[in-house]
């Protein structure tokens, strides 16, 4: 049973719609708001992919998320032995899980309102954007487990959570408590729906995928050397695609389809070749942006170079080097000294890994858009292209 009434979704809603697929997507978007919805109850007249949008859509999101931590929070009200741990797992969930982006979430709701059309309702549209939530939680659950493998120190701007005092080897525990409250939300709000057991696999498969993905990655790059023996393009692309593009862009679809209806194995294959296309692209302007994209733009500083990634601008590197200058890259490579990443960067230069960049850009998104054409079928096409373009010669 849904937290809210029809007319209550109706009052929260009206803060703002929601929003759209990824913080690159949307800047610019302009379809996908809900409007005027008061005397019509839950049953949307006109596709919302057609309403404008409005600048709020996040706020109504958040709202939800402080539903969905009640709800976990009243996990142990009937064992007040375990209330000192429950306790402790709220301020895991308000630390860790709704400071990104949203992007992936928000990304279930723009693809429902794509597939569901004339048919979209206010409930479902909840559901779509707690399924969206699911997505952000097994997010936060990948991210606190990562800062600790890779032994960061900061994340989105603050202390990753084991760096944070009185936590330190318990934030293991709490990225197991992460994937696990996963299950206690879908349980609550789709347990009943039929297609309550896709999504169950889904996020089975798809955490698995991640993790052989993890695994992938740290594999690759050795801490205690710098070793190029594994970094090709078939290693990066694998990395990519098992670590990144499943969960990060076909599951937020996926999720959305099986909402819909979709579920024959075709409908799914063809949209998880054109999003494992996709998120390749994504990641490889990622390192691209790293290098290259201007911090005030980005927001960020990269440290890839520093943090020995295996990526694509190392390994396009790889691929044009004569000996001398394989050995100026492995000398500098994965060294947090800025004279050396100046001399990696300035490597990066003579070879024109800018220009090469230019053009994968233009031959990769001209192979998207065909994938798109060919396979989109039955699906709305609209949906896929509006994503392509929205990343596109993206700047951040």
């Amino acid at each position: 049973m849904l937290r809210y009434s029809s007319k209550r979704l109706v009052s929260i809603y009206r803060l703002g719609c929601f929003g759209s697929i990824m913080a690159t997507i949307t800047n610019g978007m302009s379809d996908v708001c809900i409007s005027d919805m008061a005397n019509k109850k839950s049953k949307m007249t006109e596709p919302l992919c057609k309403r404008p949008r409005e600048n709020n859509d996040m706020q109504a999101f958040d709202q939800l998320f402080v539903t969905l931590v009640d709800d976990l929070s009243k996990y142990g009200m009937k064992d007040p032995e375990i209330g000192d741990a429950i306790k402790w797992f709220k301020d895991v969930n308000d630390y860790n899980v709704p400071h990104g982006k949203k992007n992936r979430g928000l990304t279930v709701l723009h693809s429902y309102r794509y597939l569901a059309k004339e048919k979209s309702t206010a409930e479902d549209e909840e559901l779509a954007c707690v399924l969206g939530w699911c997505i952000e939680w097994l997010q936060a659950y990948f991210l606190v487990a990562d800062d600790m493998m890779d032994g960061s120190h900061t994340r989105r701007g603050q202390p990753c959570w084991y760096k944070k005092p009185g936590v330190d080897m318990i934030a293991i525990n709490d990225s197991f408590y992460l994937e696990s409250a996963i299950y206690v939300i879908l349980k609550k709000y789709f347990k009943s729906k039929p297609y309550y057991v896709d999504i169950l696999e889904l996020f089975h498969e798809t955490t698995l995928q991640t993790v052989i993905g993890q695994n992938l990655d740290l594999i690759t790059a050795p801490t205690d050397r710098v070793d190029f023996t594994n970094y090709t393009m078939d290693r990066y692309k694998a990395i990519v695609k098992w670590k990144t593009a499943f969960y990060s862009f076909y599951l937020p679809v996926a999720c959305a389809m099986y909402m819909v209806g979709i579920s024959d194995p075709q409908s799914h294959a063809n949209a998880k070749t054109i999003l494992l296309k996709m998120g390749e692209f994504f990641q490889i302007q990622d390192d691209y942006l790293d290098c290259y994209g201007d911090p005030a733009i980005t927001g960020k500083i990269g440290t890839d170079i520093e943090d020995n990634k295996c990526g694509w601008m190392v390994i396009q590197a790889l691929n044009r080097v004569d000996k001398a200058q394989r050995q100026l890259l492995e000398a500098n490579y994965a060294q947090n000294d800025p004279e050396k990443v100046r001399k990696v960067k300035s490597l990066f230069d003579e070879l024109n890994l800018k220009q090469v960049y230019r053009d994968y850009e233009e031959s990769s998104y001209n192979e998207l858009t065909g994938l798109i054409d060919t396979l989109s079928g039955s699906l709305p096409k609209e949906m896929f292209v509006s994503y392509a373009k929205k990343i596109y010669k993206r700047q951040k």
